[in-house]
């Protein structure tokens, strides 16, 4: 198991993180979704937990800053995860945080980051009601009620047409509507994008990373009670895969994705610290590691599984 600490200390990281950025959240995510990891994979090597332990303390350091900037923000990456002072918790209180993403959740916003970080903070304080302080909980909430406003996300269409938000671009780019109505439907329709794309170089709206996340995400709401929230996510999340659809492969331009058939849950894994082509990988890599393995849990055709798995690989390396 990781150690019980990141889980408080990630749930900090994410309710301060409206003193920086609404993308900032990003820093404490990825130390509750590390946690996860563990929790999900108790039965993991003692090695691969320390090297999760390891990149988590990278994360909580301040290694990976880029969802801000410090000097303008008045706060850097590290300070994020300054603890709250000691109130008692108040478990009606985890409500206001599903009732911040009523308000957002109908459309896609900054691919789908409304969703993941509420729904990874949801799981950690109904798993442990006493966090339920507050002011934690008014920063997560405030953090949420911060994407009402924002854009789909931005794509990558190459060198001539540049980088485009999702409100911008065109409907004749844009792929046929998908049409799944239930979230094992939409987890199947994730796979199997991922299963089909994997290797294609395309950069924007979250990529794979924030496909994946995004989805789990919504599994994740319905798992710990908010069925019917999760639902309402669904249409938000079939657009922010037609944005995806729409991305050219751009390998020409960006080069050829390489892939990995190394196990993250042995050790040698492990000994590879930053990845040949993907940027932000540090957060991306623990987050996707457990949403991937959250939304193959709806995925019963074993040979399917086998190629997501196999697939998977390209986010890995």
């Amino acid at each position: 198991m990781v150690n019980f600490e990141y889980l408080y200390r990630g749930l900090c990281g994410m309710a301060n993180a409206p003193q920086a950025s609404s993308m900032a959240g990003h820093l404490g995510a990825a130390v509750i979704a590390g946690y996860f990891l563990g929790e999900d994979h108790a039965d993991v090597d003692s090695e691969v937990i320390a090297a999760i332990e390891r990149d988590l303390n990278r994360i909580t350091g301040g290694e990976e800053s880029i969802w801000f900037d410090p000097k303008k923000a008045g706060i850097t990456a590290k300070e994020l995860f300054k603890p709250f002072p000691k109130e008692p918790g108040r478990a009606p209180l985890i409500d206001s945080i599903a009732k911040a993403l009523e308000a957002n959740i109908g459309k896609t916003r900054q691919s789908g980051h409304n969703v993941i970080f509420a729904s990874i903070a949801i799981r950690a304080l109904r798993g442990h009601r006493d966090l339920a302080t507050p002011k934690l909980v008014a920063g997560i909430e405030k953090l949420i009620v911060s994407f009402n406003d924002q854009h789909p996300g931005r794509g990558y269409f190459g060198k001539q047409r540049g980088w485009l938000n999702g409100d911008k671009v065109p409907s004749e780019d844009l792929a046929e509507p998908s049409s799944y109505e239930s979230l094992d439907q939409m987890a199947e329709q994730v796979i199997d994008t991922l299963i089909t794309t994997a290797s294609e170089h395309r950069q924007g709206f979250g990529g794979l990373f924030h496909l994946i996340n995004h989805a789990a995400a919504l599994t994740e709401l319905d798992t710990h009670g908010y069925t019917d929230l999760a639902i309402r996510g669904l249409p938000a999340h079939q657009q922010h895969l037609r944005l995806y659809r729409s991305l050219p492969n751009l390998e020409d331009e960006l080069g050829k994705l390489e892939s990995t058939s190394e196990d993250p849950f042995k050790p040698d894994y492990w000994k590879r610290t930053e990845s040949k082509q993907w940027g932000a990988w540090l957060t991306h890599r623990i987050k996707t590691l457990y949403g991937f393995h959250t939304l193959l849990r709806y995925i019963e055709d074993e040979e399917k599984r086998g190629k997501a798995l196999k697939r998977f690989g390209y986010l890995l390396a």
